[in-house]
């Protein structure tokens, strides 16, 4: 099967199960396609069992053509990172800035300590032997959150603007510190790293900051090529060319690309909105990046739901598994506290923020793909 193949079957399935999910379910269309797509992935599965559906084998030969961590990572990530820096009001993230970075950074490590040290302990509970740093490497990927399925549900319930802010703040930036920690761990594990505190804390900064500052470049020579044109088309080519040139070269020069994009995607989607751009080029602009970026939720959440085809069912791994889920959400609730505690002597927080916060920390392609 050839990648035009494999392209056609993915998008068709996604749209039947987007037209499902709209016709008779009615949940945001991420979560609508992945539960449809789930469904049927338990049914195949059920039928195989039975000897009565030999598709189950030709949906894993399909999912066996979809290297995940290549089509995510390398593929939509920076498109979906894109589409929501571009939306994000840099002056209520201004407003915001020290519980999400505390959240995206400190959080996130406290997360990944909290997951690694306690899965590391009930997995030798459970006799199956794992690394400490495999067990960390678990624990940085299964942090970063993808908040698309709770902010449909958020804005329907008229909960604060500034609460919004804070999730997809967090969302943003944690997938590239989420990144830019799996690998420098994955370094360490691999022994191409070496396991020094300086020497993880200076690829860190290296990672992270080089990220930053190269999306700022990257983001401001764009805003200068958008000022000097009005064309619609172009300008939209020029979005498209940011993100795929730059997170490309960003790759190659050892920085971060999620966070180059998510700092280009701010400084284009504020400034260059404003003083880059037509009416009619910014109503194009969101039209195109709208689509975009629910078309490749959709299928990103169509291929979660189909994981379901190649995940092991042993004993061993589910129970693991399971054990996992409450290990994961105190790690949550923990990461969550702790900056909320930290600034709550100094700023007000809305009622509730921890458990709101603590439960629409939702996970996604991030973790599947570093996985």
């Amino acid at each position: 099967m050839g990648l035009l193949e494999v392209a056609g079957a993915l998008l068709a399935l996604t749209a039947l199960f987007a037209w499902v999910n709209q016709r008779w379910i009615g949940l945001p269309t991420p979560i609508g396609v992945m539960l449809v797509a789930l469904a049927v992935s338990l049914a195949l599965v059920l039928a195989e069992a039975f000897d009565l559906a030999p598709a189950a084998a030709g949906a894993r030969a399909l999912l066996a053509r979809v290297d995940f961590g290549e089509t995510v990572l390398q593929g939509m990530l920076s498109f979906l990172l894109f589409a929501g820096a571009l939306h994000v009001d840099l002056s209520d993230l201004a407003r915001q800035k020290r519980i999400i970075g505390l959240l995206a950074t400190v959080g996130l490590l406290v997360s990944t300590l909290i997951v690694g040290f306690g899965s590391w302990v009930l997995l030798r509970w459970l006799g199956l032997e794992l690394p400490l740093v495999h067990c960390l490497l678990f624990g940085a990927l299964i942090s970063p959150t993808d908040p698309i399925a709770v902010m449909g549900i958020l804005r329907r319930a008229g909960a604060p603007p500034s609460l919004e802010t804070k999730i997809v703040g967090e969302s943003l930036f944690n997938d590239g510190v989420a990144v830019v920690l799996f690998l420098v761990l994955a370094g360490v594990a691999a022994g191409q790293t070496e396991p020094q505190p300086a020497a993880i804390a200076t690829l860190l900064v290296q990672e992270a900051v080089g990220g930053a500052l190269f999306g700022l470049a990257a983001g401001w020579l764009a805003y200068r090529m958008l000022r000097a044109v009005d064309s619609h088309d172009v300008e939209i080519l020029l979005t498209l060319a940011l993100v795929t040139g730059g997170y490309a070269l960003a790759d190659a020069l050892h920085l971060s690309g999620p966070i180059a994009i998510v700092v280009a995607g701010l400084l284009i989607g504020n400034h260059g909105r404003l003083l880059a751009m037509s009416a009619r080029t910014r109503e194009h602009l969101d039209a195109f990046w709208g689509v975009l970026d629910e078309l490749l939720n959709a299928l990103l959440f169509v291929l979660l739901g189909l994981e379901v085809l190649v995940v092991s069912l042993e004993a061993g791994p589910l129970a693991a598994g399971v054990l996992m889920v409450p290990l994961v959400l105190l790690a949550r609730l923990i990461s969550v506290g702790l900056p909320v505690a930290i600034l709550r002597p100094l700023r007000r927080f809305s009622p509730g923020a921890v458990r709101v916060l603590t439960w629409g920390g939702l996970r996604g392609g991030v973790s599947v793909a570093l996985a």
